[in-house]
């Protein structure tokens, strides 16, 4: 027999065995090369947006320093590595990055079409758009961009067979390294260029809520926190010792409009100054102020209707407290005013919950309303049965839909497709600036119009009641300046025209009268004065006459123009009923 050559004790091994095993060995791409794949996708794919706003900063600095400027793809890619190492366990891996991966091309979208930076207030605003909202942004372009970038990365991620370490105690030792090592070249950067990151993100803190995906992520945590976390606090409530001072000037009873605009800006107003006939209708009644210089709470629904109808105002305004806490509506209920909030828009957030609302039926509508959303005119059908079905003093709040986008061409009819030629898309970056200020003006344009036949409502309403009728829009609205579109920038960061808001007020004669409210000081007021959603709240309070310890008259904008002797009058009265003294 033929002897062996194998050493004795050992087991012999097949060549098809050892191929087997190699086969095995290298089947599939190691998982490291997927988190580096990965995290060069996002730091020069998906944040090519934030990079291109660096690089324009550093355009505009005197000098710099070259390394600085070429560092700051390594700083994302090393950043990137390091964020996604901890989420490369089998079966944590895939789910992980297709999630990342869906999210990243739908924000990135967002970011280079419409300058949207996500932060909390972002995700929130997100999270309580209603589904008819959501599809106007559906386009194709929009799908496109998706299924390229977000979408086919997926399949591919899905697809590709992926190796990871034998033992676990090898996957750990890896991943630490994976982690270490971009960590000390970040170090290294740091050391090299601290100063130079230091001074441009000081001054352009808004980069920092660029970085994709930390920045939606870091959003997404705070408002998940803020939302659900804090939501065994305590309801707070609002107004208890609320109550109205009898009117005896006229006999007539109160009756308020009071509207809620949306996404209307003051700067493509012409009752503030706009060259453009944008307030044709409300710009022939007399008797209309239209007030110059008037900052909303927030950028966007989510934020500004809940503070404007609270207590807190801008400076310190918390929507954790808000959401647990009573509104205006609440509170002029408990004086004993009947009110009646109308919903077009995309819901009262939480201020007319506990009060008497009717949200508007695209169904029950279909002259005024088509693809889920309705124009505002709706809200004039069946109000007079409703004010008549309510008693004394009556406030009605009309949430309008106004000019929300991106979809502009459909807040307004045919008819009122004054300014032409209009976007008539929602993808407005592709459309020319002419046709986004058309579109965006026409929408402007017939709030206008849908305010004057309030007005006229109201009017013929003066002879049974004192009327008064206030609009202020919740927001403004970019419409491309600075490569900004939309609204939702963070309050800190936002340009002008998300934030100064057009606001502007009629009243009957009977009105004034009873107030005792001086025009001439009301005019220069609007004219002069500086006013924000923090004047709201006290505002209607005592428009209805209503005290309380939350009403605060130097915020009352009738109030600072009521005659004196109405106001030592009222004075005593208040001192006669319950101790109460105007301040």
């Amino acid at each position: 027999m033929p002897r062996s050559n194998v050493p004795f004790g050992l087991p012999v091994r097949s060549s098809s065995q050892d191929k087997r095993n190699v086969s095995s060995r290298w089947a599939g791409i190691d998982y490291r090369w997927v988190i580096v794949a990965m995290a060069l996708y996002f730091a020069l794919g998906l944040n090519w947006k934030v990079l291109g706003h660096f690089y324009s900063i550093l355009g505009g600095l005197v000098d710099y320093d070259p390394g600085f400027a070429i560092s700051a793809p390594f700083v994302l890619l090393l950043g990137s590595i390091i964020l996604f190492t901890p989420f490369s366990f089998k079966y944590l891996l895939k789910p992980f990055f297709a999630l990342l991966l869906i999210t990243g091309a739908l924000s990135n979208y967002a970011m280079v079409k419409y300058g949207i930076v996500f932060d909390r207030s972002m995700i929130e605003n997100i999270v309580e758009t209603n589904t008819t909202e959501a599809f106007s942004y559906l386009n194709m372009q929009s799908v496109l961009w998706f299924v390229v970038s977000g979408l086919v990365p997926v399949v591919i991620l899905i697809l590709m067979p992926i190796r990871y370490p034998a033992t676990i105690v090898r996957g750990v030792l890896q991943r630490v390294a994976m982690m270490l090592i971009p960590f000390v070249f970040l170090g290294g950067l740091a050391g090299l260029y601290f100063k130079d990151y230091a001074s441009v993100g000081r001054n352009n803190k808004v980069l920092g809520k660029e970085v994709s995906p930390v920045n939606y992520f870091t959003g997404a945590i705070q408002y998940t926190k803020r939302r659900y976390i804090s939501s065994s606090m305590a309801f707070r409530t609002v107004g208890d010792d609320a109550h109205q001072v009898v009117n005896v000037a006229n006999g007539k009873p109160t009756l308020m409009f009071l509207v809620i605009g949306e996404t209307a800006r003051a700067q493509s107003v012409q009752a503030n100054g706009y060259g453009r006939p944008t307030s044709a209708f409300t710009g022939k009644i007399p008797g209309v102020l239209a007030f110059q210089n008037v900052r909303s709470c927030g950028t966007a629904t989510a934020v500004s209707v809940p503070c404007m109808f609270s207590t807190m105002g801008h400076d310190s305004y918390d929507g954790d407290v808000a959401r647990h806490s009573e509104s205006l509506m609440d509170v002029l209920v408990k004086a004993g005013v009947s009110v009646l909030w109308k919903e077009n828009d995309e819901g009262c957030k939480g201020v007319c919950d506990r009060t008497n609302h009717v949200d508007i039926n695209p169904d029950d509508f279909p002259d005024y309303c088509a693809d889920g959303s309705c124009r505002d005119e709706v809200m004039l059908e069946g109000l007079d049965q409703e004010i008549a079905r309510l008693s004394g003093d009556r406030l009605v709040a009309f949430h309008v839909m106004g000019s929300h986008g991106p979809t502009y061409f459909k807040r307004y009819p045919d008819e009122h497709r004054f300014f032409t030629p209009d976007c008539q898309r929602s993808d407005i970056e592709n459309c020319t600036q002419e046709e986004l200020i058309n579109t965006y003006d026409n929408t402007i344009r017939y709030t206008d119009f849908v305010i004057a036949k309030l007005i006229k409502r109201l009017a013929d309403y003066q002879d049974r009641f004192n009327t008064v009728l206030l609009y202020v829009s919740d927001h403004g609205e970019s419409l491309g300046e600075s490569g900004i579109y939309l609204h939702g920038a963070p309050y800190m960061f936002a340009p002008d025209e998300q934030t100064h808001v057009p606001m502007f007020t009629w009243m009957s004669p009977g009105f004034a009268a009873a107030r005792n409210v001086q025009p001439d000081c009301l005019d220069a007021a609007a004219k002069n004065g500086s006013f924000s959603h923090d004047n709201l709240f006290s505002t209607v309070l005592g428009v209805m006459r209503v005290q309380s310890n939350v009403y605060q008259p130097k915020l009352d904008i009738f109030g600072g123009c009521e005659d004196s002797i109405y106001r030592a009058d009222l004075d005593a009265e208040l001192q006669a009923d319950d101790g109460l003294k105007v301040q």
